[in-house]
Formats: C-alpha cells, structure tokens, sequence
C-alpha cells in the first residue's frame, strides 16, 4: 500500500513522496507542478538570495582591497564604483575616450572630490592601453588635485587607501608622462603639453639644476629598474617622481670646494615635481600652468604644498645601484692592486683618491671607509645602502671614501691616506669653524684597517728602527730632497687631530696567515712597485751605507710582505698604541661555529685581529668580507650613535 500524500505539499514532503513512487490527484499534481517551478528556480539561481553574503578567503579580501591599475592593471573597486554611481561603466567599458570625457565633464559640474581618484586612476589606464603619453600627465593632474585640495577641509584622510593610491599615480604619472621617445630617460622642458581636456603649460625652475656646484643633466627614472646585488631596496614614500642624475662639470657653475672631490659619472638621487597652484580651479577651466622642481635627496626630504609639509619619495638604493652599474669603479680593483701608479682618471679632481658621494655639507661628520686588499670603494655599496636608510646617519653624517692602490707598501698608502684627510679639511673649512670636520669617524676593512690605525697612531722611530741600524738624522742630508720628504711623511708621522673615532673590521694587526709561503710570494711577485718608491730605494741605498737596510730594499716590499706575521712591519706595528684621545671599536669575522680565539675568517686569524684596549670588540660569523654583514652593519651604526652623543 502507497503512503498517502500530505494535505499541504511540502518541497520536502513531495520529493519524499515521489521517491517513495506515489501518484496524486489531478489537482494536488497541479499544485504540485507550480511548487516544483518553483523550486526549480531556486536550484537554478543556486540556492542564494537577491542579495546576501558569500565567505571567501583572506586573499581574496585582501586583493579586492588593494587592487587598482598599477598594482593588476585593472581600476580598483572605488574607480568602479564612480562609474556605477554615474552611470558611465557601460559606457567607459564600451569607448574608455568617451567615458573619460563624460567623467570629467561630471566633476566639473559636480566638483566631487571621490571623482577624482577615478579619474586620475582611469586616465592612466587610458595612456597604458592607448600609448598617449598625454594620460599620464592627465592622471598626474587628477591625483595632485586630489590630493592637495584648495579648501583644507576637502583633504583626504590619512587612513583613505586612495590618498596612496594618488600619489604613486601622480609619482608614476608624472615620469611615464615626461618620458623620452625611447623611456630611458625623463625629458624636463619647458613648453605646452597637451591633454584631453585642454592643455598644460609647463614652466621649469631652474635653480634645482645645480648640485652643489654641478650641473645636473640625464636624469634617469630609476623606479624602473630592478636592483641585483643588495639584499634590500630603500624607497622614502612621499611625493614627487624618484629619479638619478648625471652631476657634470660645467664651465656655467665652475667648480667649488664642496664638489670638488665628486667623481666623474657621480649620480644624484633627486626627486621631481610638478607644482600646480589651485588644481581643481585650473581643471575646471582646461587651462593650467604648472612648475617642474627638482630637489637634491641630500637637501630636501620635504616640501610645503597647500600649507601642509609633504614627504619627498626617494629611490636611494635604485640611484645607488645605477651608479654603480655603469662606473668603471670594478675595473680597478685588481688592477690597483697589480699596478702601483693606478689613479683612476675616474677621481679626476681627487686625484689624492678621497672622494664623495655628495657634496660637503657644513656641520656633518666626515665617516671614512677604507677599502681592503685587491679591492674598491664599490665593496662598502652594502654597508652605505643600508647606513642612507636610517634618518639619524643621514641627517648628521657624511660618507666619504679613499681610494688606493693596495699593492704599495702600507706605510706609504697610509701617509696618502693622511694627507689627503688633511689637505680635505683645509680645503673645506680653512677657518677651522665647522666642528663636523673635527669629530671625523674613520673605518678600515682588512689592509684598510691597517691604513686607519695609522691615522690614530703616533709613529715615534719604530718604523725606520725596524729597517735600518743608523738613525734617520744621519741618513737624511745625504738624499735627495723628495727622498727625503717621501721617507718623513711614511715613517714619523702623528695621528691626525681631527680623527675621534676609528672602526676597524676583519683587520690584520698581527698579520694574515695567507701572505707567508708560496701564496704569498706569489700575490707579492705580482705588484708593481711605484715609480717614485723605485727612485726612492735607489736614492736611500745609496746614501746609507748601513748593511741591514741593504738587505731589506734587496726587494722593494709590497703590501703582501708587509701583512707577512714575521715581517719588520708588523713588529713594528704590534706595539703602536693608539692615540689616548681615539676611541677604538674591533669587528672580527670568525668562520663557523667554534671557539673565536681558535679560528679565522679564511684570511685574518682572530689572534692577529684582536687588538687590546679597544672599546668594544664584536665577532661577527662570517668570511673575510663581512664589511656588508647584517650584524657589522648594525654594530657600525650601534657605534656612530654612541658618537653623537659622545661628549
């Protein structure tokens, strides 16, 4: 017997029935027919309602959130949703030109700020697609009006997500709109360009063509690039599109004290702006005028616009990297070590080989590095990338650099070292008012730390004792006069006055282990003497008749012999003290996990880098080129902020 159907048909009750094989009635079929329509059309629109909720995951949310042209190449849900309000999706989707001008011609009649986010948003997509280099600067126009509104009150609130979103589109905008033919570089000029709505007279400021006393020219986009060979990438938000520029000599500019150590080729991370006086007002009329400004990274982190100080963006390690892809900087390094006369032509106005970064500025401490053995200014790129990313480095030092040729004895190149710090501070404050100068921070990788040692030290009569039985007093009126003067300045010298502070890291005092036998003699057969140093043995051999100095200039010395642990240098060096007035921090790099005081870091044994009396002594785990390990990098800034405070 069938089971009978119930009086009122549920969808429940009459699938149940029609599985168990019933039959109805004609009409309770009928009624029947008319709910399963129904229920049909509720499996068909899968079971939701008109309007509801769906869960979806965190990625998703995030990406709903954040999505816009720049980041997926598609307009974010805020843009989307000022088309809908008005309208105008269909119509953008089906003609973006026409939907564009619609949108304007909307915020002209409404004057609604949120229009603008979306307008500047769309036209950028526009320029992407269409290859009208016109959109971006119209997208640069919309986000600055956006942004800086004539009436405060209209500003966007901190936390508004479109408030970045305008400025990277205004940053973007305003190099992708200024780009030459071929996009290698930003074209700055003054003159009339056009857009969708009217047109932009541009006027350029040219006081920001000048740094220091260079001319700025090339100016690169460097947001561009991808960077390779530095474990992180610094970009200070703001506004403003982040570029690198060619500093050159000019005969306009001339030359001043504070450039004159720049190298060739130098790069400036500078940022530009398009400055435009009431946006919203000039926008309506489709008739602007507009400022291009440039400002030097080193001089301007901020700008006033609108009655509000704005963040400059800055792309320090992109112009940092870029100058260093296209120096020929790397090309010395082993052939300063080979070739004793080297003096890159690359320093042409340093020709002492201190050089800069930037231009002096009065009132910040010089800090010194000093590269090692077979090596190059380029080999600190770690350490200065990360130290220009901390504001306090920034605002109160100035990093500086000796370049040398690392095969000559370590005397001689310690002597240039000193000379050229000294000629550095007279030539910039022969006065001797700027006490920036005077607290000088020096820091020496490895031979470099050798070099550093020898700025802090007091020489007495070790060095010439250590060579030569008869005192220099009876041997000097004999030589030559350059003899002479090259023989004083190497072996009796006095640490400099104006040098606080020295660093040194992974640096031999007691010698390296690797410069004895085969390898060392072989490294050492490679180094060509100077020629002054040549002139100089000859000159000295011939006025002193003393047989133990005979047999120490049977072969001129290189810097090999003197990192040699039995060699006269490093017995006479092992007990320099240094200056009571320098304070002395060590850096030791010690491979693997052992005891420090029995191991090495590949070249340097901890024993020979381990240097009594020091202020502070850090092992770093790391190879001999730990200049660029994350915890030397911490422990040198640790250290320079000890020095500010420092009385």
């Amino acid at each position: 017997m069938l089971p009978r159907l119930p009086r009122r048909v549920t969808g429940s009750s009459y699938n149940r029935w029609l599985r168990l094989g019933g039959c109805v009635p004609v009409v309770e079929r009928q009624r029947a027919t008319v709910l399963g329509a129904a229920l049909a059309l509720v499996v068909a629109s899968g079971c939701t309602t008109p309007v509801g909720v769906d869960r979806v995951d965190t990625r998703t949310v995030h990406r709903t959130l954040t999505a816009n042209v720049l980041s997926v190449g598609e307009p974010s849900p805020f843009s989307l949703q000022v088309l809908e309000r008005l309208n105008l999706r269909r119509r953008h989707a089906r003609d973006p030109e026409e939907g564009l001008a619609a949108l304007h011609a909307a915020w002209v009649e409404y004057r609604v700020a949120d229009i603008l986010p979306a307008l500047a948003e769309l036209s950028f997509l526009q320029a992407k697609q269409s290859g009208d280099r016109s959109g971006f600067l119209a997208s640069a126009i919309y986000a600055y009006a956006f942004l800086f509104p004539e009436d405060p009150t209209e500003r966007p609130e901190p936390f508004d997500p479109r408030l970045r979103l305008c400025a990277n589109l205004y940053n973007r905008g305003l190099t992708e709109g200024l780009l030459s033919r071929d996009g290698e570089e930003v074209i700055l000029r003054a003159g009339r360009r056009p857009l969708a709505f009217g047109a932009i007279e541009i006027e350029v400021d040219p006081e920001g063509f000048v740094w220091g006393a260079r001319q700025l020219e090339r100016f690169i986009p460097v947001a561009d690039f991808r960077v390779r060979g530095l474990r992180n990438r610094y970009r200070r938000p703001g506004i403003g599109a982040p570029l690198a520029a060619a500093a050159e000599r000019s005969e306009q500019v001339g030359e001043g004290v504070a450039t004159a150590r720049l190298p060739e080729r130098v790069m400036a991370p500078v940022t530009l702006l398009l400055r435009i006086d009431h946006p919203s007002a000039q926008l309506a009329t489709g008739e602007l005028q507009g400022h291009l400004e440039l400002f030097s990274e080193y001089a301007t982190a901020a700008v006033s616009i609108g009655g509000q100080e704005v963040p400059l963006e800055v792309e320090t390690t992109a112009a940092l990297a870029y100058g260093l892809h296209r120096s020929r900087i790397w090309n010395t390094e082993i052939a300063g070590f080979r070739g004793g006369d080297l003096l890159p032509d690359l320093l042409r106005g340093a020709d002492d080989g201190l050089f800069m970064l930037q231009p002096y500025h009065r009132g910040r401490i010089p800090v010194v590095l000093v590269h090692g053995t077979a090596s190059s200014p380029a080999r600190w790129a770690e350490l200065l990338n990360e130290l220009q990313s901390y504001p306090e480095i920034r605002r109160r030092y100035q990093l500086w650099f000796f370049m040398y040729p690392t095969g000559p004895p370590i005397l001689l190149s310690a002597a240039g070292l000193r000379d050229a710090l000294a000629s550095a501070v007279e030539e910039l404050d022969p006065e001797g008012t700027d006490p920036g100068l005077r607290r000088m921070v020096v820091i020496g990788h490895s031979q470099g730390g050798l070099l550093t040692r020898l700025v802090a030290s007091d020489s007495g009569t070790r060095f010439w004792d250590g060579v030569s039985d008869v005192p220099f007093e009876e041997v000097s009126p004999r030589l030559q006069p350059e003899t002479r003067e090259l023989l004083e300045d190497a072996l009796f010298f006095e640490s400099l006055p104006f040098v606080e502070r020295v660093i040194f890291i992974s640096t031999p005092h007691g010698g390296s282990y690797m410069a004895r036998g085969r390898l060392g003699s072989f490294a050492a057969g490679l180094v060509q003497a100077p020629g002054r140093l040549v002139r100089t043995s000859v000159d000295l051999l011939r006025a002193n008749p003393d047989e133990r100095m005979r047999r120490n200039l049977a072969r001129m010395p290189t810097s090999i012999d003197n990192m040699n642990p039995s060699s006269n240098f490093t017995r006479a060096l092992s007990d320099l003290p240094l200056n009571e007035r320098v304070s002395a921090h060590s850096i030791i790099a010690v491979r693997g996990d052992g005891p420090p005081e029995e191991g090495s870091d590949g070249v340097v044994e901890f024993t020979s880098a381990h240097l009594e009396g020091v202020e502070s002594e850090l092992i770093v785990r790391s190879i001999h080129s730990s200049q660029g390990h994350p915890e030397t990098i911490l422990e040198v800034r640790r250290i320079l902020l000890e020095h500010l405070s420092a009385p």
